[in-house]
């Protein structure tokens, strides 16, 4: 297979916007109406409801979708040692890097004399953790979900993933999450699993956010449960994975073209992107796709998310961090020569790898970082999770009278300019007691 490199500086403004844009794969029409049934018959016939839509689309009859202990400690032993001590290790590095980076509580502020002001973290009560377990069950997801969420002390945390044939949780998932501190795990996924958890069933609690990614069902079907007034939030917009990589041609090109498989092969609407001044090395890297995508077992996967990737060429590489910055990549590969002097250059990308020996894969697994990360552009204005993301921030004020006094004019002419009259009386009347 050949790739076409682009050669960016011969394009026009538009052309240019659009040999960058994130494929979009036909969704089923009546998606949304759909996802809209599964809510209603969820709000009105709770475990009825779930159980129906489990055996339609996962092909199995679930009675009760807490796993139980039996169950648990069950996939604990189907589980091979070598794997557990790798989910184990992949923990420890991800507690690691997320107990240092806890934002602590702020002090106390002192605006002016008598105005004292501060902000307090507190954890979120409820929050449902969506694992998939589609093709590729993700018990790394799991810990990347249930490892911050157990720092932040949340008072109920659980999961939901869909049943396998034998109507359990994949076995590599349940390790995950019960060693990442987890205790609950429901056999539930889709779009039927993210109604369950915002509404609430007899079996699975309602969460005040959930988290975690998942395909398109489960993605519109979080973006819908702003639209239905409950008061329950989501983590981030999410879509399909990707990846970008800017490399000044310095490195084996075999190393690019398994980064860029490594993300092809999560689905056909993935999207990878290489850019280089250096047109001689994006041949090779070209070359070297096409021998690395024969050795892999998701190859059909790949080759079909492969229609979307891009080879650019620029003049510089100055130009090819002012494209990412624009797309805003999910992951960023920067394999360069002293490619830690070149991360101010970034104002934008989910997460950030630095030279050759920094592979996606990493930390999609065990460097520390989280992979729950911001797509389709959306890494402009989000963060990839954290502890905070498990938090809520509240604001506290204290003052004196004389603290008062000393702003009181100032928020008596705001609320009146405002027209808010009780405003400004509930300070008139402390002044002037």
């Amino acid at each position: 297979m050949s790739y076409e490199i682009i050669q960016w500086n011969r394009l026009a403004e538009d052309e240019k916007n659009s040999s960058i844009q994130r494929p979009v794969l036909e969704s089923l029409r009546e998606q949304g109406s759909i996802i809209s049934s599964i809510f209603e018959s969820i709000a009105s016939e709770g475990d009825q409801a779930l159980k129906r839509y489990t055996r339609m689309y996962d092909g199995v009859e679930i009675d009760n979708f807490l796993m139980n202990e039996k169950e648990i400690e069950s996939a604990f032993s189907r589980t091979p040692r070598y794997l557990m001590q790798s989910i184990e290790n992949a923990i420890e590095n991800v507690k690691t890097f997320h107990q240092k980076n806890i934002s602590k509580d702020a002090g106390i502020i002192k605006v002016k004399e008598g105005v004292k002001c501060q902000v307090i973290r507190r954890p979120i009560e409820n929050v449902g953790l969506y694992i998939p377990a589609g093709n590729n069950p993700l018990p790394s997801t799991a810990i990347m979900l249930g490892v911050p969420s157990s720092l932040a002390n949340n008072k109920q945390s659980f999961i939901v993933s869909p049943p396998n044939n034998e109507g359990l949780v994949n076995d590599s998932i349940v390790v995950a999450a019960r060693l990442s501190g987890i205790g609950k795990i429901f056999k539930a996924g889709g779009a039927q699993s993210i109604a369950a958890m915002a509404q609430g069933t007899e079996s699975i609690p309602q969460a005040d956010k959930i988290f975690g990614p998942g395909n398109s069902w489960v993605t519109k079907a979080k973006q819908m449960i702003s639209t239905l007034g409950l008061p329950v939030s989501i983590d981030m917009p999410a879509g399909p994975t990707e990846v970008m990589i800017i490399s000044d041609g310095n490195t084996n090109p075999k190393f690019i073209a398994y980064d860029l498989l490594s993300q092809a092969e999560h689905g056909i609407d993935s999207q990878v992107i290489l850019i280089s001044p250096d047109e001689s090395f994006l041949k090779k890297v070209s070359i070297e796709i096409d021998k690395a995508i024969r050795t892999i077992s998701t190859r059909e996967i790949a080759r079909i998310s492969m229609e979307n990737s891009k080879l650019i060429f620029v003049d510089a590489l100055e130009e090819a961090f002012n494209i990412s910055n624009i797309y805003a990549p999910e992951h960023l590969i920067i394999n360069c020569q002293d490619a830690e002097q070149m991360l101010p250059k970034i104002s934008s990308a989910g997460s950030v790898f630095l030279g050759e020996w920094s592979p996606e894969s990493a930390g999609d697994y065990c460097s520390g970082t989280n992979h729950v990360l911001p797509t389709a552009g959306f890494a402009s204005s989000y963060s990839g999770l954290s502890v905070d993301s498990f938090c809520k921030s509240i604001s506290v004020q204290s003052l004196t009278r004389e603290g008062l006094q000393s702003i009181g004019d100032d928020i008596i002419n705001l609320a009146m300019a405002e027209g808010l009259e009780a405003h400004a009386k509930a300070v008139a009347v402390r002044i002037e007691e």
